[in-house]
C-alpha cells in the first residue's frame, strides 16, 4: 500500500468514526406562560379559586437535546397537571416547526396547586382562552430551546435527601376513620390525618429519596441547563398563582451552579418524580409555624443543594447517545353503579341554586355523574428516553412512589428515574395493595378512576420500553 493510499484510507476511516459517534448538542429555554388576564380559576382544592394576581412567574421550562441523529425534547410546565389534549397540540406545532417527532417530546406537569385550571377536577373547570394560551406557548418554547442548540456536554447522577419527604397516608386504629364520601367504612387508611393523631399506626407507604439529575454544559464547562427530579408534591405556602418550590429550585440551582461571568441563559428545571402518596409534612410531630413561602424556599434550598452535589459528582462526557420509544395503552374505567349514580342525583338534587359544593359527599356526588359519561376504557401515553446511560420514564399520574422504586430497581439501565404527570393527566396511580387500604387517592372521581391493577399493566409497559431505548 503506498502511502497517499494509506492517508486517504485512514482519513476515511476517520470520517466514518466520526459519523457514528455521537457528538452531543443541547438547548434550554425557560417560556413565561403566566396568564395575562386576571381573575382566573386555579385548580387543585375540593373547590374551585379565583386567582387575581401571580406571586412569581410560571413557565414552561424546556430542553432539547440532539445526538446527531435523534432529538429529544422535555418540557416541564408550572401547572397542576395537563390534558392529553392540550399536550398533544403543542407538540404537534413544535414538531412542525423543528422536526422533533412528538413521540420524541415528553411535556409534564409540576402539579403546583397554584396555576391556571387547564383540566378539569372537582370544582374546577378549565378557563378555555388560557389553556389556547398555554398549548400555544409550551410549543413557542421547544422551538426557542431547539433555536439555541449548541455543543454540549452531559453527565447524570443522584443524591438522596430523604429530609423533605413523608408519606402523607397513615394506617389508623381499627374503628377511627369516618365514612368515605360514598358512605362506605372500609378505609383502612387516612390521607393528611392530623399532627401528633393519637389514632396513627403507621404509614402505609414509603418514600423515594433521591435527588436525580440531568445536567447540560458547554465543552467548556459553562452550565447550560440541569434537569431535577425530586418525588414530592406541592409544598403550598406562597399565595395567589405560583410555581410554588419548583421555581424557586429554578433560580437557587442558578446562583449555584452559575458564575457571575457567565451566560445568564442557563435554565434550571425540577420535575415530580412519583410523589402521589408523598408530602412534605410529618404528622408523628407537632407543626411547625412558618411564614408565607418559608417552607417553599426552605425545601427549593435543601433540593438544589442536592442536586449541585449530584452535578459536582458527574462525570460529563459529549459522546452521549439519544433514545426514545413510547407506547399506547388502553386501561378500564371505574365507573360506577347504577345504585351510586341514583344515590348521586338524589344529593345533588337537595342542592339548591348553584351554590358552591362543600361537603365531600356533594363533590364526590358531581364526580361520580361526571365519571359516569366517562367512556368505559381510556387510552394512555407511556414513555421512555436513553440518554447516555440514563433512563427517564414518563407517567400520566399522580404515581405512588412504590411504583418508582420498583421501576428504578427493575430498569436495565444504571440510573432511571420517572416523571410523572407526564403527556397527559389520568389520575392517581396507587398499587392494587394500596387500592385495599382505600382513603382519598383511591376514591373514585376526575381525579382517581383507573382500574385497579392500572399501576401493574403500566410498570410491565414502561420496563419494557426501558429494555427497548436502552438497547
Amino acid at each position: 500500500m503506498n502511502r497517499s493510499f494509506a492517508m486517504l484510507a485512514v482519513g476515511l476511516l476517520s470520517t466514518v468514526c466520526a459519523a457514528a459517534d455521537p457528538k452531543l448538542r443541547a438547548g434550554a429555554f425557560a417560556m413565561d406562560v403566566t396568564p395575562t388576564k386576571f381573575p382566573i380559576s386555579a385548580n387543585g382544592g375540593m373547590s374551585d379559586r379565583l386567582a387575581t394576581k401571580a406571586n412569581d412567574p410560571l413557565h414552561a421550562r424546556c430542553l432539547v437535546l440532539d445526538d446527531g441523529t435523534t432529538k429529544l425534547a422535555i418540557v416541564v410546565v408550572d401547572s397542576c397537571m395537563l390534558p392529553r389534549e392540550l399536550i398533544d397540540e403543542a407538540k404537534k406545532l413544535a414538531s412542525e416547526k423543528t422536526g422533533i417527532p412528538t413521540a420524541n417530546m415528553l411535556v409534564s406537569a409540576t402539579h403546583t396547586h397554584s396555576a391556571p385550571t387547564s383540566t378539569g377536577v372537582f370544582q374546577s373547570e378549565p378557563d378555555v382562552e388560557y389553556v389556547r394560551f398555554l398549548t400555544g406557548k409550551i410549543a413557542e418554547g421547544i422551538v426557542a430551546a431547539h433555536g439555541r442548540l449548541q455543543p454540549a456536554e452531559a453527565g447524570w447522577g443522584a443524591v438522596a435527601e430523604p429530609s423533605q419527604l413523608f408519606n402523607r397516608r397513615w394506617m389508623m386504629k381499627p374503628g377511627t376513620i369516618l365514612k368515605d364520601p360514598f358512605g362506605g367504612t372500609t378505609d383502612r387508611v387516612k390521607m393528611n390525618p392530623g399532627h401528633q393523631n393519637a389514632n396513627l399506626v403507621e404509614q402505609s407507604g414509603s418514600v423515594d429519596p433521591d435527588v436525580s439529575i440531568l445536567s447540560l454544559r458547554t465543552p467548556r464547562g459553562k452550565p447550560i441547563a440541569l434537569l431535577a427530579n425530586y418525588s414530592l408534591h406541592y409544598v403550598g405556602d406562597l399565595p395567589a398563582l405560583s410555581a410554588d418550590y419548583f421555581g424557586v429550585f429554578a433560580e437557587r440551582i442558578a446562583t449555584k451552579l452559575v458564575k457571575p461571568d457567565q451566560s445568564p441563559m442557563f435554565v434550571g428545571i425540577l420535575s415530580n418524580g412519583t410523589s402521589g402518596d408523598v408530602n412534605n409534612v410529618d404528622f408523628k410531630n407537632a407543626a411547625v409555624k412558618t411564614q408565607p413561602g418559608e417552607k417553599c424556599r426552605n425545601v427549593a434550598e435543601v433540593v438544589a443543594a442536592a442536586a449541585k452535589k449530584a452535578n459536582d459528582a458527574a462525570k460529563f462526557r459529549s459522546d452521549v447517545s439519544l433514545a426514545a420509544a413510547e407506547r399506547e395503552i388502553e386501561l378500564k374505567v371505574r365507573k360506577p353503579s347504577a345504585n351510586e349514580i341514583d344515590r348521586a342525583n338524589e344529593m345533588l338534587g337537595r342542592v339548591v341554586g348553584n351554590r358552591v359544593l362543600t361537603a365531600p359527599e356533594e363533590v364526590y356526588a358531581r364526580e361520580t355523574i361526571l365519571i359516569a359519561k366517562y367512556p368505559d376504557t381510556v387510552k394512555l401515553k407511556l414513555q421512555a428516553f436513553r440518554i447516555g446511560e440514563l433512563g427517564i420514564v414518563a407517567i400520566p399520574c399522580e404515581t405512588f412512589t412504590e411504583i418508582g422504586l420498583e421501576i428504578k430497581a427493575k430498569s436495565p439501565l444504571k440510573q432511571t428515574f420517572t416523571i410523572e404527570l407526564a403527556n397527559g393527566y389520568n389520575g392517581y396511580l396507587p398499587t392494587p395493595a394500596q387500592h385495599e387500604l382505600g382513603g382519598y387517592e383511591t376514591w373514585r372521581a376526575r381525579s382517581s378512576y383507573l382500574e385497579v391493577k392500572a399501576s401493574e399493566v403500566i410498570t410491565k409497559v414502561v420496563l419494557e420500553l426501558l429494555t427497548k431505548v436502552g438497547k
